[in-house]
């Protein structure tokens, strides 16, 4: 990918590749610099937290600018997401996140984890907020939250809900889209799943699926290995 190929995500006005990484599924360091130069630079530093992938981080922070450094918190107290945030940055040897993802929230943010985010933007530990949920009628409900300027859905050819459940209801400016379980955790890659004399699709014809969709910004990749990250990248 190239500059070229980059977006604005929504409304946060951040500025990345179409797709992005995760640190739950095994890339090692070399990975991560190889997928970050190659403009995958939305780095998600996610519910699985494995070293190589930090070192791959820590080895990139000369160059902080050139990737935009998403850490995601499930807590549901203050004190819970503070911690979370703090204690990953210090892993990563980085001063702030781009992005702080309050995750899995399947109702609406409770005020006091969303006064404490908002605590940390102004201690300069984030930039951005951002929500992931499961349930499609409350991202519409944080979608028009303007202290969220970007959501995480779900949204693949096995659960296409979103194409009328949320793309359509985006408040304009919209906040930034990024969905995942592009593959539904590996459920359209089955062939046992696949009708006799079709093809059986590939990871790549998953991410270009949710890709054709103008809703969507970014695609989220789970790569075990450079040989994933070369086809993603193809």
């Amino acid at each position: 990918m190239s500059l070229e190929e980059s977006v604005v995500l929504g409304r946060s006005g951040l500025r990345v590749g179409r797709l992005g990484i995760s640190s739950s599924y095994g890339m090692n360091e070399r990975d991560v610099a190889r997928a970050v130069e190659a403009g995958m630079n939305y780095v998600y530093w996610g519910s699985f937290r494995r070293d190589a992938f930090a070192e791959g981080i820590r080895q990139l922070a000369p160059r902080r600018d050139s990737f935009t450094l998403v850490l995601q918190s499930y807590g549901r107290f203050a004190f819970q997401v503070r911690h979370s945030l703090e204690k990953g940055l210090r892993s990563l040897r980085v001063g702030h996140a781009d992005v702080l993802l309050l995750g899995w929230w399947n109702r609406p943010v409770s005020q006091r984890v969303l006064d404490e985010a908002q605590r940390l933007r102004h201690r300069g530990l984030v930039a951005h907020l951002a929500v992931s949920s499961h349930q499609r009628g409350q991202v519409t409900i944080h979608a028009r939250n303007a202290a969220l300027g970007i959501l995480h859905v779900r949204y693949n050819a096995e659960h296409p809900g979103a194409e009328a459940d949320v793309f359509p209801h985006l408040p304009d400016p919209a906040p930034g889209i990024i969905a995942y379980t592009a593959t539904s955790w590996k459920r359209l890659l089955d062939p046992s799943r696949v009708p006799k004399g079709e093809k059986c699709p590939t990871a790549g014809d998953c991410y270009r699926f949710v890709l054709s969709h103008p809703a969507v910004q970014v695609c989220m990749t789970g790569l075990a290995n450079a040989k994933e990250l070369d086809h993603a990248l193809a």
